[in-house]
């Protein structure tokens, strides 16, 4: 899968929901690898600052960025649409310390999305797999969440409230192809009981009944809630029973539930790689988000690459007898077994490493280690299948080291290793040369890796 940016900018505005202010934000295509940034674009110099977890400053009522002391607020809503839509590189404009809260959900955020299209771009999309469990779990609160190996990203959220109107809920997304109609529409939340606090804490000054769900489960006496409306600056309203106060119903019976699973995955775009992995968040909050994505997002940091995952009970994709008619070599130097990966930019080959191989006996008798030279060889094999594979007569080619650079020897492999041999074209193949980067691992720990050069010749 290619990475994904905007095919044209789109705006839009609104009032920013903790500030009052009328703000407009503007979302425009970028470069490949660039990820998504915020720009105070009313600022001196239009400072930009990195949607990543480490630059995460506040959690109350919402995600804040922050760099230098300059903020962003409620970015949680344009992240999900912009994640849940597989866009990797955008810019956001925002000419106010924070973005529009629109209705309260994300939908205004998809529909423009869908309206100006995806243009896919030359780089790959750069997953991180999650390969074992992870767990954070806020002991303070109780809140966990935990991610599992999945081969697709989806998420669960269980929420607990001691509410009389809001009992506990659950939500689930299990395909990000569905956030559009399952989660896009799902609006933000709060308790009248909350209201007066988040005020004199300076927040909500733009929340009214059409950008929010205000919820009225426990009984208020009438002087206080004409207090509040005085402080929301809205009409006098009378209260008879506990409920939803909006005059729009909800969409779905459990939507603050799908609220807090579209706030998961907007922080979750914090971690700053597309994930492969399902997301249950039992009692999830920005807060616990937040540490959670700070979590993931130090293994992703530490992470150079991701081994390929290697699943020994499906068929390769080229066997070995495919292999022999790609590869020239034969014993004892033919040292890949099968292709479990491969398309026109990338290939991933299997070698079993045994005692049986002929140069263990010199190298060395008394402890057998694989040469590093041939630890290459294997990987410069693997990129032969690689770029013979789509020509026409592959069997009348060869190919041929011209220059290998930056090699570097990690771990001792031994007998019994299965090898994973991953190469990838760095630059397009020009004038028959292809330069090529090449990992090799055994489990999750690289062994060795190469940049080189080779040419493609044809057999006289």
């Amino acid at each position: 899968m290619k990475q994904l940016t905007l095919k044209a900018p789109f705006s839009l505005s609104g009032k920013g929901l903790h500030s009052g202010m009328e703000i407009t934000a503007t979302f425009l295509p970028a470069q490949e690898g660039f990820g998504y940034k915020f720009k105070r674009i009313d600022l001196e110099n239009q400072p930009v600052i990195d949607a990543l977890a480490e630059n995460v400053v506040e959690t109350t009522r919402g995600t804040v960025l922050g760099k230098n002391g300059v903020k962003v607020s409620t970015v949680e809503h344009a992240l999900a649409a912009l994640y849940a839509a597989g866009v990797d590189n955008c810019l956001i404009e925002v000419n106010g310390p924070e973005m529009p809260i629109l209705d309260g959900s994300a939908i205004e955020y998809v529909n423009k999305l869908e309206e100006v299209g995806l243009e896919e771009q030359k780089a790959d999309k750069d997953f991180y797999v999650i390969k074992e469990k992870m767990r954070f779990k806020d002991e303070e609160n109780g809140s966990t969440i935990t991610i599992y190996p999945d081969d697709h990203f989806s998420v669960e959220v269980k929420v607990e409230y001691n509410s009389k109107v809001l009992p506990n809920q659950f939500a689930m997304l299990d395909d990000i192809a569905d956030f559009h109609q399952e989660v896009a529409s799902a609006r933000t939340f709060v308790f009248v009981r909350e209201i007066e606090g988040l005020l004199n804490y300076g927040l909500i000054k733009g929340g009214d009944l059409d950008n929010a769900i205000v919820i009225y489960d426990e009984p208020v006496s009438q002087d206080r809630i004409d207090h509040i409306c005085d402080l929301m600056q809205v009409e006098h309203m009378n209260l008879d029973q506990l409920g939803y106060i909006n005059p729009t119903p909800l969409k779905w019976d459990n939507e603050p539930a799908r609220h807090k699973l579209m706030d998961v995955i907007g922080d979750i775009a914090l971690i700053g790689r597309p994930l492969k992995g399902r997301v249950v968040a039992v009692r999830p909050g920005h807060t616990v988000n937040n540490k959670f994505t700070r979590m993931v997002r130090k293994a992703v940091r530490h992470t150079e690459i991701q081994a390929p995952v290697y699943n020994p009970n499906i068929e390769p994709i080229i066997d070995i007898n495919g292999i022999r008619k790609l590869l020239p070599h034969r014993y004892p130097f033919l040292l890949i077994d099968k292709v479990i990966e491969i398309d026109k930019k990338h290939c991933v080959a299997v070698k079993n490493v045994t005692v049986n191989e002929p140069f263990f006996p010199g190298h060395f008798p008394q402890e057998p280690v694989m040469p590093g030279v041939l630890q290459v060889e294997a990987m410069a094999q693997a990129a032969g299948v690689l770029v013979l594979n789509y020509l026409e007569e592959p069997e009348k080619y060869s190919t041929y080291f011209l220059k290998i650079d930056n090699v570097k020897f990690r771990q001792k492999v031994v007998p019994g290793a299965t090898l994973l041999l991953n190469v990838s074209l760095m630059t397009e193949i020009r004038r028959g040369c292809a330069v090529v980067k090449g990992y090799a691992f055994v489990g999750e720990k690289i062994v060795c890796e190469a940049e080189f050069m080779a040419q493609i010749i044809k057999n006289k």
